[in-house]
């Protein structure tokens, strides 16, 4: 079993800057796949961007150029730095991991999640 606990979420005026971190502790004998989700209210949980192991990147459209995603393998991390922040951007940001434990069974595990309220 994983935990992926959350930080870095907050209020900020349009144009702002946050940084999100998620960092996993548990049973974890390799990490895959990270990356961050978010939902507003209302909406379905959208896709923000992922990174894989060796740190090929996907981006939404919505967030290509304003959104960087990168991860620390050793700390078994991952951030978000979210620049030109929009009112549209205000949800619950989840961050997201894909495992493998000690027999080599893989499995998924979701953060928390942490609230970005992007407001004048």
């Amino acid at each position: 079993q994983a935990q992926l606990v959350e930080s870095g979420g907050g209020l900020v005026q349009p144009g702002g800057s946050l940084r999100l971190s998620c960092e996993a502790s548990g049973s974890i004998f390799s990490i895959n796949d990270m990356g961050w989700y978010r939902q507003a209210p209302g909406k379905e949980r959208e896709l923000v961007a992922t990174i894989t192991s060796d740190g090929t990147t996907k981006y939404a459209d919505s967030v290509k150029g304003r959104f960087t995603i990168s991860r620390d393998n050793a700390k078994n991390t991952v951030r978000l730095q979210m620049n030109s922040l929009k009112l549209e951007d205000t949800a619950v940001y989840y961050c997201k991991a894909h495992f493998l434990n000690s027999l080599g069974i893989p499995f998924v595990d979701w953060g928390q999640g942490t609230q970005v309220t992007v407001s004048l």
